[in-house]
């Protein structure tokens, strides 16, 4: 078995943003896979959080948040670089660069993924990404983090969704990878100098968030699309709430995961708008259920909760706007 850390699935133990007592279980493959494999490759993914701040509404979806390259390079000396599948085999690929010891993002089959047994594993065909950490060819086996925690793919899965055995058809198309190396002579960060560079990081993203609240175009958006919501099924619920409620309530949740980290760390001015993203995210969660019920029952959504939630987006980003521009 060829690996990266030396960590073993089945005693793994997640970081606390997966814990058992957050709001939204899970943000977006990215997101998840890599504070996953910063947490197991022994940094804090949190330090790392504050682009969560800039997240805006996009017209019709909400920005899919993705931790900058340029960030993780800077806390931690990685850099995450992409790379060309020119071999025939994706599973070559992944040996060799992990024998060079670097973890490999790479989108995946959930169809043949086990740990997502009951959404999607052996009942439907969606790409998400996972990180490798590793892999062993000759006896069909690979440790992976994905989603909140790190797995084990091994047997027919791993001849599965690696296609051992020969392309499913001629045209079927190359996933997108990435590996993570490490780079030369980078001095890791102390906790002091990790924590001023994490808060010259939140400056920048308070530069680049909306000026406009961005809570006022959701619901003008929101309030259209409802009649056909509303006799739409249930797949479109989960189309449309991933881009929409998930997203962003997933991103608020992690938005005051930070603050509170900064707080801890005797950062001041942090905790009211940690209090309101908090609020955002926990009432975006009551929202998501509301709004299936509204799509089974064929009934009106009142929609007054995004006038709260675009108030608490407004005392939070004039508390940071404030003190830490």
């Amino acid at each position: 078995m060829k690996q990266v850390a030396a960590l073993d699935p089945a005693n793994y133990q997640r970081h606390l943003i997966h814990g058992e007592n957050r709001i939204w279980a899970e943000t977006n493959c990215y997101s998840d896979v890599i504070i996953e494999l910063l947490h197991g490759l022994g940094h804090e993914p949190i330090a790392a959080l504050p682009f969560v701040i800039a997240i805006d509404f996009e017209g019709d979806q909400w920005t899919f948040f993705k931790f900058p390259d340029a960030d993780i390079r800077e806390l931690f000396g990685l850099d995450i670089c992409e790379l060309a599948p020119w071999r025939l085999q994706l599973v070559e690929h992944i040996d060799e660069q992990i024998s060079l010891g670097r973890p490999v993002l790479v989108e995946l089959d959930s169809y043949f993924l086990p740990d997502t047994a009951g959404t999607a594993y052996k009942i439907a065909h969606v790409k998400s990404t996972v990180a490798v950490n590793a892999i062993d060819i000759e006896n069909s086996r690979m440790d992976y983090f994905h989603n909140q925690g790190f797995f084990r793919l091994e047997g027919q899965d791993f001849i599965d969704i690696f296609q051992t055995s020969g392309l499913v058809h001629k045209r079927m198309l190359p996933p997108y990878i990435e590996f993570v190396k490490k780079i030369p002579n980078f001095k890791p960060l102390d906790a002091g100098e990790l924590l001023s560079a994490s808060q010259q990081m939140l400056k920048t993203q308070l530069s680049r968030a909306p000026i406009n609240n961005p809570f006022r175009a959701f619901k003008t958006k929101f309030d259209g699309d409802l009649p056909w919501l509303l006799t739409a099924d249930i797949e479109a619920f989960h189309a449309y709430s991933f881009v929409t409620l998930r997203m962003y309530g997933a991103c608020f949740e992690l938005a005051a995961t930070y603050l509170n980290w900064l707080n801890a760390q005797h950062v001041p001015n942090v905790l009211t708008a940690a209090t309101a993203f908090n609020e955002i995210s926990q009432t975006t969660k009551a929202l998501q259920f509301q709004l299936a019920r509204s799509m089974a029952r064929k009934k009106p959504l009142d929609l007054a909760s995004i006038d709260a939630m675009a108030q608490q987006w407004q005392i939070g980003m004039d508390e940071l706007r404030a003190h830490h521009s």
